[in-house]
């Protein structure tokens, strides 16, 4: 039986548009590592009437992730806003019904990285990146960070973290991504593009 085109799953959560943006940038930079599909994917929100009170496919943007968008993917890219230093409800909220694919072991040794945006420059967004790569672990996923040797994670004035990619957005969540945030969520898509590529050519490691 042959194997799926690989893709990095880029999934992510936005209220303002930053985390997609940044989606955006990760996924053209997954692309740039060879033959590789990128698959930009959202969640819904979390309704706190704890009714379905949204459409059941958004009305822009990235489609919603189906489970098995996320059980065939060959790599995955995780964003959300920073919520007091961890992740969004909502993609909290994804992430605890993951149980079957935990069950099966259908993410373990896939490289997964984590992405994440706040309003502030010391807004939690380490905790945040950290917080969101505590479930992957639990998947038995590979987390993949952003190495030194990338020259806008030591120049950066805005955001970047070894963690993962990361943006200050400002007190109205407004301010674009600067240049070297744009570089290293590039470099984060393309470092996990090349693994994921790396690792689907070997056989699955037992």
């Amino acid at each position: 039986m042959s194997r799926p085109e690989p893709y990095v799953l880029v999934l992510y959560y936005s209220r303002h548009g930053a985390t997609a943006d940044m989606a955006a940038l990760i996924a053209r930079g997954a692309e740039q590592a060879g033959k590789i599909e990128a698959r930009l994917r959202t969640v819904p929100s979390v309704s706190p009437d704890h009714t379905a009170s949204i459409p059941a496919i958004p009305e822009n943007g990235a489609v919603y992730c189906s489970e098995d968008d996320l059980r065939h993917c060959s790599a995955l890219a995780m964003g959300s806003p920073t919520r007091f230093g961890n992740m969004a409800a909502a993609m909290k909220y994804f992430l605890d019904n993951t149980g079957a694919l935990w069950a099966s072991g259908a993410l373990v040794n896939k490289p997964a990285a984590v992405f994440t945006s706040s309003s502030s420059q010391h807004g939690g967004q380490e905790s945040t990146l950290l917080s969101m790569s505590l479930p992957l672990l639990h998947h038995g996923m590979l987390i993949c960070g952003l190495p030194y040797s990338e020259p806008a994670l030591m120049r950066t004035q805005t955001g970047g973290t070894p963690y993962g990619a990361s943006h200050v957005a400002g007190p109205d969540s407004d301010l674009p991504l600067s240049e070297d945030e744009q570089a290293l969520c590039l470099a984060l898509g393309r470092r996990l593009g090349d693994l994921a590529l790396k690792l689907n050519q070997k056989e699955p490691m037992t």
